[in-house]
């Protein structure tokens, strides 16, 4: 009579491991290809197990989002961290790295910065996270050392009133802590108006490079970025 063969034990898993498998399935062959069907295969063991770790594929796919925006903000403050405490000259290289790593990491940037399922509309949003408070740190820095020229609040469109006034509150409430500290007066509703228009521009150059959907062919995007860049320092009275 045969001995029955003892049953294989099951692999030791981390959450770091069943992120790395679906960051590789991410980088290799898109978001779609992130299921918890295939990161199982790829680890050993059964789907279901892995509700042990993530109550649900959103929920990992969140954990990853959180992972890539930690990675982005460790290299940003590499870049800023020999720089000279100049509010401007580090924001222009956050702006700089941003693409920079967009571009290396596009399978990353898109799950973080274009897919609108993963953290729906609070996405760009959260003032908490690594990258925005560099973002914010530099913005702020600039607010307080600099007379930036904003907007006057009569050629805002009334339509955006609202809004505005929501985000300035956001604002505020994120950069009660910045050094150097800022006055509410510095963030008006025309700073407010500033900030947005400087995100859309600069996350709208950035989109259409990394998926490569100008217009008309550049053999060197990177000249217009810095064109870009420098249209709005000039704008905003900073160059």
């Amino acid at each position: 009579m045969s001995t029955p063969k003892p049953r294989g034990r099951s692999p030791v898993l981390t959450e770091v491991d069943i992120r790395r498998v679906a960051r590789n399935l991410l980088v290799e062959h898109g978001q779609d290809a992130v299921t918890l069907r295939a990161i199982a295969r790829e680890l050993g063991i059964t789907a279901p197990a892995l509700y042990r770790y993530y109550k649900s594929l959103d929920a990992l796919l969140e954990a990853l989002r959180s992972e890539f925006c930690a990675d982005l903000a460790a290299e940003l403050s590499t870049d800023i961290a020999a720089l000279p405490e100049d509010g401007v000259v580090r924001f222009f290289a956050i702006c700089k790295g941003f693409r920079r790593w967009a571009l290396a990491h596009t399978a990353e940037f898109t799950l973080v910065f274009a897919s609108p399922g993963v953290g729906k509309a609070e996405t760009i949003r959260r003032f908490g996270e690594p990258f925005a408070r560099i973002f914010l740190g530099a913005a702020a820095h600039v607010l307080a050392t600099y007379d930036v020229v904003a907007p006057p609040a009569d050629v805002i469109p009334p339509g955006l009133h609202d809004d505005l006034v929501d985000f300035q509150t956001e604002l505020l409430a994120a950069l009660s802590d910045a050094e150097p500290s800022l006055s509410a007066e510095k963030i008006d509703l025309g700073v407010t108006y500033l900030m947005i228009q400087v995100w859309a521009r600069l996350y709208g150059h950035v989109t259409l490079e990394v998926f490569g959907n100008y217009p008309i062919p550049l053999s060197n995007p990177e000249i217009l970025f810095d064109a870009m860049l420098t249209d709005l320092g000039a704008t905003a009275g900073l160059l």
